[in-house]
């Protein structure tokens, strides 16, 4: 015997469909719909609504075998093969994080494929893997930020057991799992749900409608999200979630969704014994996400710090466009570094208005911030999807991974940037409806054309190639100069998880000294001082210690360490 439930509220009549059979089902006054049926567990199903033909998918279907234009089918997570019946979880504070896209990160783009690669990852030293969104969207590639059908996994992928093998293989190597989840907006393509229910808002993001979590009849649309959230956390046994674009969450209720699901989420892990942790994206520079629920806060464990990658990539790199026009100097860089958010009730010329709110390093950890020197988003959203890699000398690589990795602030690596990838990372989709591909890759052109890029540069994200030169090349890995910049990487996060000093997370403790004229910059952490020379001309640097680790060759003079150009030490003092 088999349930099935589905909460319709708007269509007056509800009927099961499975394999052709038709099944009446039964409403109750909240607006959901009841129907028992024997041997329907492995059938292909959905649901017709009023007198409508079409058969559509399940809201809360576990699978898509055919597609999100398809029939559903159960997946029973009590029927998964786990092995990881000891795993004591992670705490995310202090961690080194690895995002990836499963489509990209192997030549076969499946979970089965990315489980080869998992012992690289812990050679590498990583304590984490974030997946970027594994949810069923609509084609066979794509980003994956466009999902319709949250509740299942992308069947290209692996479906549903290709992700528990995944997970389970992550934790019998000692490596947590995040899942990059999307509760912010809809896809464009097999977006069902609206006729079932009010899920939509009559508001918008930039990606499209808003999602009602504070309109008329939006609690059982919040406890979508929410039960979403908790069953990658539950069934799939993942360490956490990466909330996108929480900014374009619109809530006006007393209690934030946000709170809330970080309420539930500690309880769940309670129920679990085991740490979960929840990561927002979030552009407000809003400290509330971060700070404890008895001080007034939401409670997440952590947020992607923006600011910080902006202020170290336009110091090294020297570009300034968009929103980078208020970043470039070590001056920024410094003060960036020393309390997390540059914008912190200050001015932002790309905004034109005060942006940010000051963190409060007395009380909040550095380690609640994650810092990065490139991300899926800073890298596919730029107009050929290149990388710092593709732009950049080794040095200078070298110098932002020894910013982030010997900061005070958790870290994240984005895949292929340790070995200096050449493959880029572009927008690419596989949108099967003809015009919706066409506006896609039409509105990709208009947009960059706007800011001055030849719109026949610009990659078409339907075009298949875009999504294949995606692909990390991995033959290139032991090769130099990719080999030599993956070994410093390995030995920059050693060197963090082995020092005291450097894992301590207070910003208290954190000094930062440069010349914005030499362009030199100087971290002190307790013993010991990053000292990076950002310049292309030898430079000394005013201290002198033992040195831990290089990128280059520096000497010691009577002035200090001379460090050549582009180059980065870290020294222990005696």
């Amino acid at each position: 015997m088999a349930e099935f439930r589905v909460w319709a509220p708007k269509p007056e009549q509800v009927r099961l469909d499975v394999e052709g059979t038709v099944y009446p089902m039964t409403r109750t006054r909240d607006g959901w719909w009841h129907a028992d049926v024997d041997d329907g567990r492995d059938a292909r199903y959905g649901y017709l609504l009023d007198d409508d033909p079409t058969v559509l998918p399940d809201p809360r279907s576990a699978r898509q075998p055919d597609g999100v234009h398809e029939r559903s089918q159960l997946w029973d997570p009590a029927g998964a093969s786990w092995t990881d019946g000891d795993w004591p979880g992670r705490t995310l504070d202090g961690a080194v994080i690895y995002e990836l896209h499963i489509g990209t990160f192997t030549p076969a783009g499946t979970f089965d494929a990315a489980i080869e690669k998992l012992d690289y990852l812990v050679d590498l030293g990583v304590d984490f893997v974030e997946l970027m969104p594994v949810n069923s969207f609509a084609g066979t590639h794509g980003w994956g930020y466009d999902g319709v059908l949250w509740y299942s996994v992308h069947e290209p992928y692996g479906g549903p057991d290709g992700l528990v093998r995944l997970v389970d293989a992550c934790h019998a190597r000692g490596l947590g799992v995040l899942i990059d989840a999307v509760f912010n907006h809809l896809g464009p393509s097999g977006n069902y749900l609206p006729r079932f229910g009010p899920y939509l808002s009559s508001g918008s993001n930039p990606w499209g409608e808003g999602i009602n979590i504070a309109d008329a009849d939006s609690d059982e649309v919040r406890r979508y999200i929410i039960g979403c959230a908790l069953r990658w956390m539950r069934d799939f046994h993942a360490d956490g979630l990466r909330l996108d674009a929480v900014h374009a969450l619109v809530d006006t209720t007393a209690v934030h969704i946000l709170e809330e699901l970080a309420t539930e989420t500690d309880w769940l892990a309670q129920q679990l014994g085991r740490p979960l942790s929840l990561v927002a994206e979030s552009d407000l520079n809003d400290p509330r996400l971060i700070t404890p629920r008895d001080h007034y806060g939401y409670g997440l464990t952590a947020q992607w710090a923006d600011d910080i990658h902006h202020a170290i990539h336009t110091a090294v790199s020297g570009e300034r466009q968009g929103y980078y026009a208020d970043f470039g100097s070590l001056a920024t860089l410094a003060e960036t570094l020393r309390r997390g958010f540059f914008h912190a009730g200050t001015y932002s010329s790309f905004r034109r208005r005060r942006h940010g709110r000051p963190l409060d390093t007395h009380a909040i950890p550095a380690s609640r911030l994650l810092a990065y020197t490139c991300t899926h988003d800073q890298v596919g959203n730029r107009a050929l999807g290149d990388r710092p890699s593709q732009n950049l000398d080794p040095g200078q690589l070298a110098i932002k991974a020894a910013l982030v990795l010997a900061s005070p602030y958790s870290a994240m690596l984005f895949m292929g940037e340790e070995w200096g990838a050449s493959t880029p990372f572009q927008f690419f989709s596989s949108h099967p409806e003809p015009e919706l591909a066409r506006a896609t890759a039409e509105g990709r052109k208009a947009e960059f054309a706007e800011h001055g890029w030849d719109a026949d540069e610009i990659p078409d994200p339907q075009d298949p190639e875009t999504f294949q030169r995606s692909k990390l090349d991995w033959g290139e890995l032991d090769s130099a100069p990719h080999d030599r910049l993956r070994g410093f990487y390995r030995d920059l996060i050693i060197l963090r998880h082995k020092e005291p000093d450097l894992a301590d997370p207070w910003l208290d403790h954190l000094a930062v000294d440069y010349d914005e004229e030499l362009r030199w910059i100087v971290l002190s952490r307790g013993q010991f001082r990053i000292v990076c020379n950002l310049g292309t001309e030898p430079v000394t640097i005013p201290m002198v210690g033992d040195v831990i680790l290089a990128w280059g060759e520096p000497a010691t003079s009577a002035d200090g360490t001379v460090l050549q150009g582009h180059s980065v030490a870290i020294l222990r003092l005696p």
